[in-house]
């Protein structure tokens, strides 16, 4: 059996001893983030993105491997475990795989086969399956037994029939080659609840439909499951129909049990069995497991993507330290505004109501206008919700009357807004402040820096998912929370402006040592060096390693504390700069100095050459930002709602999601569009992150608008003919659309496009 280390090298392409150091440190608590940057030697270099996948492996196998124990302890104490069991169960690669193995071992509730073992029931079925010569009714004839429940021969072969078809449906090998036959070769049926035609219209792409079971992409088995749990859809696995004879699963039970049809005696009667087999011990549990397994792809893909989109979204370009003015629209409610400085420190609040029903238009540019003086206001942030786009005319009319002012209008995703507005850590940061300002001050925030003002929110409710509210929780949030930690120990926090969410995501930190930093913080005044950080309550040295790097202390003391060098590698920093002679505060940033420097001239055994290329990169360009240049989106005058857009129109606009199918684009219309997969270029594109994320601004042409279920078809090819790609998924019936035009309609609009969960 190979170790858990030689399984996950193998899965990553990396070597053993790669595996075997990272496993060590994960073991050791060290962070993800941590090992990535600052561990290149021990690991051979391991990113973040091998070092989540083993870390997830490791979970798994380890799993694997407890439950592989109990398993051959529980058959060891029954005294059945052969050598050949034992070393099946130790090769076993899967959980599936492993109860298949257990399952004749298991033990279970009192089956009828138990009953009719009880009954005495066994020799007759296995004389029957073993010598078919023997004619059934009459040998069961002697095995009526009125007092053990079995009344006449009927009873005594019915109870047989369950015997052997246990024994059949315990067989791992056979059952695990059932499975791969019904993924490989399976459907997935749909149909409409009977009745639900106008309700479910949403649904009607599979009110009929039919596709291969191991082809189903994750879009669309989730939208299936929440049709089907919304009471609107129907769904089953099935096997191809093949016509008159036994189905491909019975003649693979009866060529294991090496059954024929040979016009014995009890042939017939162990045909029968076969087929009841089939039907009713193997035939549910294993679409249950085909199921389950769609469902955990789906679900995996389905996280994976949402992950993939947050990352995008919190390392978007920041406007930097700007003064803000937060928009928060609403139109009975009025628009919330919050002006907050470079710091994100909000300086003034009001409420302005240019919509209806006060229709006050002067009276607002008024307010906003004396304001943007007063602070000197040089962005507008505009929630892209309710009144979004009467709010943007609102900002354009302001900066049109305020040319002395640099004034910059940006429609800003007001995804989980109303969430932080109303969390208990908004409370104690503005406990004086109204919860509907609360959403325009994080408007405002999130424009200026979108990684440390969405870190204050609850991954799951910033909307980047797809369905994701169909897909375990625990797993949705492990894994956006690993994104959150990778993204903000990518760009770092300064120690002495930071917030404790964005603390808290530091590698080794966690929210009461977060909290501690912040309290000696505000007690003690700026921190003036890392080392400070080992005065403050609860923050040991394993504490100190594991953060120190990802912490700057601007101005400091020390110069390296705002650079990314971690303060165990300053020795090696100080032999660099003496070989140089160049004092360290004048060396960082001395590109034509740096780069004459050779890292093999510096590496020993503590830090190698991986760690000493890192270490003179970050000489050079100390404290580099990994987000994109700031850059904004220009929405068409004039074009506000659906009923606006006409084929061919040519838009701007901002990703603001982006699918397995496909990218969804803000442009302006209170609603997203969807540019297909094969809408994304001229080429063939086989994942839509090849050539957009979430946050990109793109040019787009409108291509359909279904005013009807709000959606709206995009492209960003250069042709003036789009043509969508479609997949082998079969409609039947009176919806079928399958051909161009039409089929614009239902490959974009229909099984490609189910919304988000979040809408």
């Amino acid at each position: 059996m190979k170790s858990i280390a030689q399984l996950i090298a193998e899965e990553l392409n990396v070597r053993v001893l790669q595996v075997d150091a990272a496993v060590a440190l994960l073991d050791d608590k060290a962070t993800v983030p941590f090992i990535a940057r600052y561990r290149k030697e021990v690991t051979g270099g391991l990113d973040d993105t091998q070092l989540r996948l083993l870390e997830e492996r490791l979970t798994y196998l380890r799993d694997l491997d407890e439950r592989r124990a109990a398993i051959l302890k529980s058959i060891e104490e029954q005294g059945k475990l052969t050598p050949q069991l034992a070393a099946a169960i130790g090769d076993a690669a899967t959980k599936a795989r492993l109860e298949d193995l257990y399952l004749p071992y298991k033990v279970k509730r009192r089956t009828k086969a138990q009953i009719a073992r009880e009954a005495g029931l066994e020799p007759l079925a296995l004389g029957l399956w073993h010598d078919p010569d023997l004619n059934p009714e009459t040998t069961a004839a002697g095995y009526v037994d009125v007092e053990k429940g079995v009344a006449d021969p009927a009873a005594a072969l019915e109870g047989a029939r369950w015997i052997l078809m246990e024994t059949f449906a315990e067989d791992a090998e056979l059952v695990g080659g059932l499975r791969t036959l019904l993924w490989e070769r399976g459907e997935w049926k749909s149909a409409v609840v009977p009745g639900k035609q106008a309700e479910g219209v949403k649904y009607s792409d599979y009110f009929a439909a039919t596709e291969q079971l191991k082809l189903v992409p994750a879009h669309r088995t989730l939208a299936l499951l929440r049709g089907r749990k919304e009471g609107f859809l129907r769904v089953a696995v099935s096997l191809p129909d093949e016509g008159d004879g036994p189905a491909e699963p019975e003649r693979r039970i009866a060529g294991r049990a090496k059954i024929e049809n040979r016009g014995r005696a009890a042939d017939k009667w162990l045909a029968e069995t076969v087929r009841w087999t089939w039907k009713v011990k193997l035939l549910g549990h294993l679409e249950l497991d085909a199921e389950q397994r769609l469902r955990e792809q789906a679900e995996a893909e389905a996280i994976e993507v949402f992950g993939r989109n947050l990352h995008d979204l919190l390392l978007a370009a920041p406007a930097g330290q700007r003064v803000t003015m937060g928009l928060d629209p609403g139109i009975r409610t009025g628009v919330k505004v919050a002006v907050v400085d470079g710091t994100g420190k909000v300086v003034d609040t009001t409420t302005v109501f240019p919509h209806e029903p006060r229709k006050d238009w002067a009276g607002s540019l008024r307010a906003l206008g004396q304001l943007a003086l007063k602070h000197g206001v040089q962005l507008i942030a505009i929630g892209n919700g309710t009144a979004s786009r009467e709010t943007d005319k609102l900002a354009a009319d302001l900066i049109a009357g305020l040319p002395q002012l640099p004034l910059t209008k940006v429609m800003v995703s007001e995804a989980g807004a109303s969430v932080y507005s109303a969390s208990e850590l908004a409370a104690r940061e503005f406990p004086d402040l109204d919860v509907s300002l609360r959403g325009a001050v994080s408007i405002a925030r999130r424009l200026q820096d979108p990684l440390a003002e969405l870190v204050r929110i609850d991954p799951k409710a910033i909307g980047v998912g797809q369905y994701q509210h169909d897909v375990s929780p625990f797993q949705l949030g492990r894994k956006l929370n690993a994104v959150v930690e990778d993204c903000v120990n990518a760009v770092g926090a300064d120690l002495n402006t930071a917030s404790v969410p964005l603390l808290a995501r530091i590698s080794g930190l966690s929210d009461t040592l977060a909290g501690n930093i912040v309290a000696f913080r505000d007690a003690n005044g700026p921190f003036r060096n890392r080392k400070q950080l080992l005065k403050v309550p609860r923050v040991g040295d394993r504490t100190f390693q594991q953060a120190a790097g990802f912490l700057r202390v601007m101005n400091g003391d020390n110069p390296l504390d705002a650079s990314a060098v971690h303060p165990e590698a300053y020795p090696l920093v100080e032999r660099i700069a003496a070989q140089t002679g160049v004092a360290i505060g004048e060396l960082i940033g001395k590109s034509p100095v740096i780069r004459t420097l050779k890292p093999e001239d510096f590496a020993d055994t503590q830090f190698g050459v991986p760690t000493v290329k890192d270490i003179l990169a970050e000489l050079d360009k100390p404290n580099r930002d990994p987000r994109p240049e700031f850059k904004t989106a220009a929405f068409k005058d004039g074009v506000q709602e659906l009923r606006d857009l006409v084929p061919g129109m040519a838009l701007e606009g901002v990703v603001t999601n982006v699918a397995n199918f496909g990218a969804f684009v803000d442009i302006g219309v209170h609603q997203d569009g969807l540019v297909h997969v094969s809408q994304l270029a001229d080429r063939f594109v086989k994942d839509p992150r090849e050539v957009v994320k979430a946050g990109d601004i793109v040019k787009v042409r409108v291509v359909e608008v279904d005013l009807e279920r709000k959606r709206i078809a995009l492209t960003m090819k250069s042709g003036a003919n789009p043509q969508v790609q479609t997949r082998g998924f079969k409609h039947e019936g009176s919806i079928t659309k399958v051909q161009p035009k039409p089929a614009i309609a239902n490959t974009v609009f229909g099984a490609a496009f189910a919304k988000l969960s979040q809408k």
